[in-house]
């Protein structure tokens, strides 16, 4: 799942750091794809841990700057993002990174880029564009 042009959220800093999750993912498919997805699983959640982390603060904090209007919504994604996570990582520390954790990741991630990206923050963009 390559990011293309049609994901821009038309904010340098989210732009950016959502191709570094593009890129990510990409590596956890390209592992599953060779069989490596149980060696690659741990790091693809310690990055998503510390990605979300900063990805999160900097784009709730921007749409404070910009008084989105849908930032509620958006702040309640995220917190479920997180706990998602959390959850998954617990299962990878108790499982090893058994299929079901390596498919759970996988869909997380799917999930996130093709709902969370593609339908919530592009709006960011479009406020933030129709505020200029």
């Amino acid at each position: 799942m390559p990011w293309t042009s049609n994901l821009s959220v038309g904010v340098a800093q989210i732009d950016n750091q959502h191709k570094l999750l593009f890129e990510k993912a990409e590596k956890l498919f390209e592992a599953g794809k060779n069989r490596q997805a149980q060696s690659y699983i741990g790091e693809m959640l310690n990055f998503l841990e510390d990605y979300t982390k900063q990805h999160f603060a900097d784009e709730e904090r921007y749409m404070l700057s910009i008084f989105y209007p849908d930032y509620a919504a958006q702040k309640k994604a995220h917190a479920a993002f997180v706990e998602q996570l959390a959850k998954l990582k617990s299962d990878y520390n108790s499982t090893g990174g058994d299929f079901l954790v390596i498919l759970n990741a996988n869909k997380l991630v799917v999930n996130w880029l093709t709902q969370h990206i593609s339908l919530m923050d592009k709006k960011i963009g479009e406020y933030a564009m129709s505020r200029k």
